[in-house]
């Protein structure tokens, strides 16, 4: 089992900036990839971003430019650094981890892009 805690969510001016953290915990040695996912109310949960534990970054389009995703030191953590935010990016974040077996999501922190 993996666990993850996320933090860094909250109210942000259009074009702001913010920084998501992810935290997993657990059989973290089975995880090859964590990323990060988004879902509006109503909506299909879509990608944002991945990075697998060998450093490859996959990218959705509406997060080219201005979504970076890093990781750690600790092979359990993952950041997503948000700028250039805009009123639509105004959903729920989740992180996820990967095992062979299994895809492990947080709770979701909400972002809230509005002036």
């Amino acid at each position: 089992q993996v666990q993850l805690v996320e933090s860094g969510g909250g109210l942000v001016q259009p074009g702001g900036s913010l920084r998501l953290s992810c935290a997993a915990s657990g059989s973290i040695f089975l995880i090859y990839r964590m990323g990060w996912y988004r879902q509006a109310p109503g909506k299909q949960r879509e990608l944002v971003v991945t990075i697998t534990s060998g450093g490859s970054i996959n990218y959705a389009d509406s997060a080219k430019g201005r979504f970076t995703i890093s990781k750690g030191n600790a092979k359990n953590t993952a950041y997503l650094q948000m700028d250039s935010l805009k009123p639509e990016d105004t959903v729920v974040y989740y992180c996820d981890a990967e095992t062979p077996q299994v895809q492990f999501w947080g709770p979701g922190p909400q972002v809230t892009v509005s002036s």
